[in-house]
């Protein structure tokens, strides 16, 4: 649980819960620090490359432990290519680094039962990744035919409790942009579950209300959620003031306010199904920027302190460690970490940008002030 001994103030030490609620307590804190178990990214893009050099450390800093992306240019499609992305990534840590990244593979509509059977058993691969052939980034390699053609290696998945992680949006072009998520919960999510009720699926940065309603109709440890913070501060009126804003485009698309009402209020609840994972995915300023910009936030700078601010606001500081450091390998059936970080409740200020061999990235709220700091 969170040490609310180090929840100071200037008056007598009642709990933050208490003081919004009372309007006549007018009590200032003076100073606010929490001890949190070392969270965990459950959804992170590393890219490769000198990208992954710039932007590695920056998860490294604030989590244990998170589960990395396979959308490369080629995709990690097979165990020996995970073990030496894995490789890639540990060579560009700090020295006194103790980050583990867990590596998932690239599902398509040829991985085969012995794949799955290697992955698990090489004790470096985590989990399988779904994206459906042109749903987000590097996602043209991605399936065409879950249940034609991957029934095989998702029966493979569930017999050896590996989970498939699910970006979840049709790819119909017909279908509107902001119903692709729902559209895909009703047409494949749904059925594949009452196909394979073994299956462990984890349906990632969800953004509707249908998805909340959807995951709280499912079984408890065998479907889950992973949640944003562009998706818990954000709605797609931020994609639009002060003119088109590419740095807050990613996929799934930000959507309506009572959608982020919405999943705030799962978030914030307790539930076991939903766990903190950033979609963190940093692209060249110059490719965000373009006449096509690319869709993804670079949020790994930033995530710690607006998960805090979100739960905070909501008078759910209580709920933050359970959401950030144990949901999440509670569900994946790993230990929780044992190592702390402390934040404090103090003014700092987002870089504006962050400068690497080939270009610069522009992390998300770039330049401006945040309340919450990490530090061990």
């Amino acid at each position: 649980m969170i040490n609310t001994s180090t929840l100071l103030y200037n008056a007598s030490n009642l709990p933050i819960s208490s003081i919004r609620r009372s309007n006549k307590l007018n009590i200032k804190a003076v100073k606010m620090e929490l001890t949190l178990t070392r969270p965990d990214d459950w959804h992170l893009h590393l890219r490769d490359g000198d990208l992954l050099a710039a932007v590695a450390p920056y998860s490294a800093r604030d989590f244990g432990r998170a589960i990395v992306m396979p959308n490369l240019r080629p995709p990690i499609t097979t165990t020996a290519d995970a073990i030496a992305y894995r490789e890639s990534i540990m060579k560009v840590l700090p020295a006194d680094s103790d980050f583990n990244p867990l590596m998932t593979l690239y599902l398509t509509d040829t991985t085969s039962p012995n794949e799955i059977k290697l992955a698990k058993e090489s004790g470096v691969v985590y989990a399988v990744k779904l994206y459906p052939a042109g749903a987000t980034t590097n996602s043209q390699d991605g399936v065409t035919d879950l249940f034609g053609k991957c029934l095989p290696a998702l029966q493979e998945m569930a017999e050896q409790s590996m989970p498939l992680l699910v970006h979840g949006e049709v790819t119909d072009p017909d279908v509107d942009i902001f119903d692709r998520e729902k559209v895909f919960i009703e047409t494949v999510l749904r059925p594949l579950i009452q196909k394979l009720p073994r299956l462990k699926v984890v349906m990632e940065h969800i953004t509707t209300a249908d998805a909340v309603k959807f995951i709280e109709t499912c079984k408890e440890g065998t479907v889950a959620a992973t949640v944003t913070p562009q998706h818990l501060v954000l709605n797609r009126n931020s994609l639009f003031q002060g003119g088109l804003q590419p740095h807050y485009y990613c996929l799934p698309v930000l959507k309506r306010e009572i959608h982020r009402q919405t999943i705030l209020s799962a978030v914030t609840s307790g539930s076991k199904q939903y766990f903190l994972g950033t979609d963190s995915a940093p692209h060249e300023r110059q490719r965000k920027e373009s006449s096509c910009g690319c869709a993804g936030i670079f949020n790994a700078p930033v995530a710690l302190s607006l998960y805090t601010k979100i739960f905070e606001e909501a008078g759910a500081l209580e709920k933050l460690e359970a959401f950030t450091s144990f949901n999440g390998p509670d569900f994946y059936g790993l230990p929780r970490n044992t190592s702390k970080i402390k934040l404090t409740k103090r003014p700092w200020k987002v870089p504006e940008r962050i400068l690497f061999p080939s270009g610069e990235i522009v992390p998300m709220f770039a330049g401006q002030m945040l309340d919450w700091k990490p530090s061990f």
